[in-house]
């Protein structure tokens, strides 16, 4: 699991007009594990103080991410898990990258 080296939590509603109650800005470092074709890998960052419910908002790395899909989501408290799915007819193996990642809370 990697771990978030930066975590900032902004509590208040006046993020996007008063939707969210809590946005959670997040810089880690990503060592992806190697993907073959057509399956998807999945890595996962400790974040605390993320809940089920909370949404990712945007999340942005480094590197050219070499056709993959990625979708990160809230899978556990304080973890968010980044699936990537490798739709290409080769293994794709990543560099490691920074990753940034905006979560919210609606209020």
């Amino acid at each position: 699991m990697a771990a978030a080296t930066n975590v900032v939590s902004r509590r208040g509603t006046d993020q996007f007009r008063g939707v969210f109650s809590e946005t959670f800005v997040v810089t880690c470092t990503l060592d992806a594990t190697s993907i073959t074709d057509q399956t998807t890998g999945t890595d996962s960052v400790a974040v605390p103080g993320v809940v089920l419910g909370d949404m990712v908002l945007s999340m942005s790395t480094g590197i050219d991410e070499a056709a993959l899909v990625r979708r990160a989501y809230v899978s556990n408290a304080g973890t968010v898990t980044i699936a990537s799915a490798n739709l290409t007819s080769g293994t794709v193996n990543l560099a490691s990258t920074t990753m940034r990642l905006v979560i919210v809370r609606m209020v």
